[in-house]
């Protein structure tokens, strides 16, 4: 005599529809929470950033002298000229989630713009403002510009690739002899202009990426971007690096770079 036990058919029928109704309520959750990461937390995010935008135009036509930036105060303009004229963005310093939800902070750890190094940024990539949404796109040479108070500080994004043959031929129309040497064999020979790496690896914004421990003193300057990858997630990182080719003072009038992202 058989032990088993037959299900009946509408108990079956029952079973399939509370499964169903399961899939349907997580979906219509995960929908809602798309929505808000997507759009809602834009708004709250555009809010906080004019008044970033505002702090930082009170403090330039109203300058405090050798005032340093506290927690969460916009010190800088972002400019990436490649996305269009009105991408801009108040970079804050520090990099807690308060602060980037208002745009782009500053790992205080690292360098200043005018400081040899490795001046770095986090920002958001959906949702939240979404400052860093295409940095994807970004190729060799474009160009990314930090406007402070007083100065213009214009970089190059790095090649892609590995080896000196293909470094060369990516940068040579935006980077000065010297610079190109140290790009395609010297310090920064071994540093992509676009990488995915995880969340725990902080060497991307040592003084030189990648060499831990190594002192700014007689370095070069450059900029890093981190955001998280891919879209949705945070399971790793998207790193942009790329090097200072020019810093000059506003009275001089803004960089060339600035209105072509890869003309010198």
């Amino acid at each position: 005599m058989s032990s088993s036990v037959e299900i009946p058919a509408r108990a079956r029928v029952t079973v399939r529809e509370v499964i169903g109704e399961i899939f349907i309520t997580v979906g219509v959750i995960l929908l809602l929470f798309a929505f808000y990461e997507a759009f809602w937390t834009n708004l709250t995010s555009g809010e906080m950033q004019k008044e970033a935008q505002q702090q930082l135009d009170d403090e330039w036509r109203n300058p405090r002298g050798n005032h340093i930036a506290e927690m969460g105060e916009a010190f800088a303009q972002l400019h990436i000229p490649v996305f269009g004229t009105d991408y801009h963005y108040a970079v804050l310093e520090g990099t807690d989630d308060e602060t980037l939800l208002a745009g782009p902070g500053h790992y205080s750890d690292s360098q200043m713009p005018d400081e040899a190094g490795n001046f770095a940024l986090a920002g958001h990539r959906v949702g939240k403002g979404a400052p860093f949404n295409d940095l994807g796109h970004l190729k060799a040479c474009d160009a990314i510009v930090v406007e402070t108070q007083t100065q213009w500080f214009t970089y190059r994004v790095l090649p892609m690739e590995e080896g000196k043959e293909g470094r060369t031929a990516a940068s040579s129309s935006c980077l000065s002899e010297p610079m190109l040497t140290e790009v395609t064999e010297g310090r920064y020979a071994h540093v992509l202009g676009r990488h995915i790496t995880l969340p725990s690896d902080t060497s991307v914004l040592a003084p030189v990426p990648g060499a831990e421990g190594a002192s700014a003193n007689g370095l070069g300057r450059m900029i890093t971007l981190t955001t998280c990858h891919p879209q949705f997630s945070n399971a790793e990182r998207m790193i942009i690096h790329a090097v200072q080719t020019d810093a000059r003072d506003k009275s001089a009038g803004p960089p060339p770079a600035m209105t072509s992202g890869k003309d010198a």
